[in-house]
């Protein structure tokens, strides 16, 4: 018969931890004090006059020697003059690089040489439960530090252009009006994410656009400006499929987009889709939303012929489609 804790056997002994709680509080506060020293002097505020003449303030950070400041979209979009403040309080005027509204990321330029800038981190290699560190100037209190941990990771949410942004990283560490566009942080100091939005009134459910996806954005908008997506011009929405076309087809989604409308003389009109289609597969890969479809339209897709499945009634079809590009959003205007 199994044994228990009560049959006379002595309870173990306890093990105390090798470190006791005010040594692990001391080593914490080692670490979040360690970031925000090597990291503090790469963070800046950004000042934003709007075309409007409202005021506003925001975060950023500098991501290269030569003074490249990584934000929010958001936050500078329609911006008639942006200031520019450093750590050490040396002030700038910003100049507009680029933004991606579907990113909500945007870059500024400082004529300044020789600065610290932060190192963005491998965003695919964050695990739940890390220490997240943000330095931003919420409220216009600039070098403002809080802490916490990553709380989810994959998140999905809008962006103002109504594009979907995937692999959001959510955290608890404390976000206010200001701090967007600054860095979230590991233990090490290297950024893993651009604070971009909190829930309100929740607390402590704060998102941040992962570093991958900045690296790859920034580079982009440093070099043209903008980022080049592609389209086949239609406007859809989401429906269910029919369980009887579902199974006779077996498709391996229950939804698809139905075709609301086609741009005359675009990829799609000339692939010969029409209104009522629905639209259920790109290039072998199913569709279910309209995000699914958005995912697919990158800049490698404009001119490549691609194979499209759709149901038309009952019936599945194939076209093959061109995509096109997608002309440029008007808050993607280069500046430079």
């Amino acid at each position: 018969m199994a044994r228990t804790l009560f049959d006379g056997d002595a309870p173990p002994a306890f093990v105390a931890p090798p470190f006791g709680d005010d040594q692990l509080l001391d080593a914490y506060s080692k670490t979040i004090a360690a970031v925000v020293n090597r990291v503090a002097p790469s963070v800046v505020n950004i000042r934003v006059v709007s075309h409007e003449g409202r005021a506003g303030g925001s975060s950023g950070f500098l991501i290269a020697r030569d003074g490249f400041i990584l934000t929010n979209s958001h936050v500078v979009h329609g911006a008639r003059e942006l200031e520019v403040t450093l750590h050490d309080a040396r002030v700038y005027p910003g100049r507009l690089i680029g933004t991606d509204p579907d990113t909500d990321l945007g870059v500024v330029r400082i004529d300044a040489s020789d600065l610290q800038h932060a190192r963005l981190a491998d965003s695919s290699s964050i695990r739940v439960g890390q220490i997240a560190v943000a330095v931003g100037s919420p409220y216009g209190f600039q070098q403002t530090v809080t802490a916490g941990i990553v709380s989810a990771l994959g998140r999905s949410m809008r962006s103002e252009s109504g594009r979907l942004m995937d692999e959001i990283v959510q955290t608890d560490a404390a976000l206010n009006p200001g701090n967007s566009g600054g860095p979230l942080l590991n233990s090490v100091g290297e950024v893993i994410g651009v604070n971009t939005a909190v829930i309100l009134p929740a607390q402590g459910i704060c998102f941040a656009i992962a570093s991958n996806t900045a690296h790859f954005v920034a580079g982009w908008l440093i070099k043209e400006g903008r980022i080049r997506r592609s389209s086949i011009g239609v406007a859809g929405q989401n429906v269910p499929l029919h369980p009887r076309v579902l199974r006779f087809h077996k498709l391996p989604n229950d939804r698809g987009v139905l075709v609301m409308e086609v741009e005359p003389g675009s990829p799609a009109a000339i692939a010969g889709l029409q209104k009522g289609d629905t639209l259920v597969g790109f290039k072998g890969q199913p569709i279910a939303t309209i995000d699914d479809l958005h995912k697919h339209l990158v800049a490698s897709e404009i001119g490549a012929p691609s194979p499209l499945m759709f149901l038309r009634g009952t019936d599945k079809l194939f076209c093959m489609v061109v995509p096109r590009e997608l002309p440029p959003h008007p808050a993607l205007s280069r500046a430079r």
